[in-house]
């Protein structure tokens, strides 16, 4: 029996010839990547819990700061500074102030056919590439970075045959959340959830970036899209090899199948308070939901394309004297080419607040919360009570077009309504 693109992941990183669902195997990690939400619990127990503890190979190691850079108060500085002095005393590659961890990891290290432990649970990101990348917690963490192994029930795999092209106005956002409205935020859950087909080959890596990164909020432990030459191009153009293209064989088993025509998905918003709440934009825009913040940043839609979007739909406009709209660049690089390509003046000019290179709103712990009964619609990756800020508000989810144009009216709205 043939194995799927997953499968054979695990079994190359397990050193095995084949492998199938439900079997437990010893896997060697090819990356850890550990960010500033976990990673003083990690140096608390490496120091605590350990006789003679060692980094088995820290050049496969990590340290991100991102989710509250830089410090809001002292308990996170002391926190930043344990991450700081333990990257130092043990050669850890640490970034600080450069952008979010999925973000960098991807234009920085992720390579097709790894196996990569990441100490949060939009680790699925990786997938883009195709990588098997999945969250864990830091004490999993822990035994990764001093053993270079864990252990992995090997997932089933649910496979998504994508078709066509996105029509104009509807992005690979619009696509995941449509998914995850259809199959539910437990539709997925320790699955794989595969991504192939003619359409898959027609998103771009950032598009893909979307899909793998929401795959977490239907439960699943690694979102992938089957690699190809897009692929083979992005690892080349930053100085890396595309070494394990790897394919699910024509007789792998999948527990389930389904196919999605492109041509057909919609702009969507989702509700608060479940990522599967999903329903049309043109449902909701009927009814006229007045927003108080807007916010067009984070690992799922953050990057370049994100930024562009926003800025042409609020080129010559100004913002709603009703709502704070807050945009945070992915990373550095993302940041730096928005500003040479004129993307970040306009925004600035419409009315929007530039953060640094950074979680910020989606992770709401510092930079853009939101107050009692306040409402947000965001390009963020969860909308639970209190993702954001005060547990009485409402968190909306949409697009980045979709996020400014309701920037702009003041209320959830389409691309359409304010041209």
């Amino acid at each position: 029996m043939g194995m799927t693109l997953g499968e054979k992941i695990i079994a190359r990183a397990a050193g095995v010839s084949s492998v199938k669902p439900n079997d437990i195997h010893t896997v060697t990690l090819d990356r850890m990547m550990s960010n500033d939400g976990t990673t003083h619990l990690t140096v608390d127990m490496y120091h605590n819990k350990l006789k003679n503890p060692r980094i088995a190979d820290k050049d496969k190691v990590v340290f991100i700061m991102d989710h509250n850079v830089p410090a809001e108060n002292p308990k996170t500085a002391e926190a930043h500074k344990k991450m700081r002095n333990f990257a130092k005393e043990n050669g850890i590659k640490l970034y600080e102030g450069q952008g979010v961890c999925h973000q960098i990891m991807m234009e920085d290290y992720v390579c097709p056919g790894e196996l990569i432990f990441g100490a949060d649970s939009h680790t699925t990101t990786y997938g883009a590439l195709g990588a098997f990348g999945t969250g864990v917690g830091c004490t999993d963490f822990l035994y990764a970075m001093t053993t270079g192994t864990s252990w992995v029930m090997v997932p089933e795999t649910l496979r998504f045959n994508l078709h066509g092209q996105l029509r104009e106005g509807v992005y690979a956002r619009d696509l995941i959340l449509t998914i995850i409205g259809d199959i539910g935020a437990n539709g997925a859950n320790y699955k794989i959830m595969e991504f192939a087909g003619d359409g898959a080959s027609n998103l771009s890596i950032d598009e893909r970036i979307v899909l793998c990164n929401l795959t977490v909020e239907a439960g699943a432990k690694a979102g992938i899209v089957e690699p190809d030459e897009k692929v083979v191009a992005y690892c080349k153009e930053r100085g890396r090899k595309a070494e394990f293209m790897f394919k699910s064989d024509e007789d792998a088993q999948f527990a389930a199948v389904y196919d999605y025509d492109l041509s057909k998905i919609e702009p969507v918003v989702v509700r608060p308070d479940f990522v599967d709440n999903f329903d049309t934009l043109a449902n909701v825009s009927k009814e006229k939901i007045a927003i108080d913040q807007a916010f067009v940043g984070s690992c799922n839609n953050g990057r370049l394309c994100d930024l562009r979007a926003a800025a042409e739909v609020v080129k010559g406009k100004k913002i709603a004297d009703t709502v704070r709209f807050i945009v945070a660049p992915a990373s550095n690089e993302v940041y730096i080419e928005a500003l040479k390509e004129g993307v970040i003046t306009t925004l600035m000019e419409a009315g929007a607040m530039i953060m640094n290179a950074n979680c910020s709103v989606c992770w709401g712990s510092c930079q853009g919360v939101i107050g009692e009964n306040e409402v947000l619609i965001s390009t963020g990756t969860r909308n639970f009570k209190g993702r954001s800020g005060h547990p009485s508000s409402k968190v909306y989810m949409a697009s980045a077009a979709t996020v400014a144009a309701s920037a702009v009216a003041g209320y959830i709205t389409g691309v359409e309504s304010v041209k």
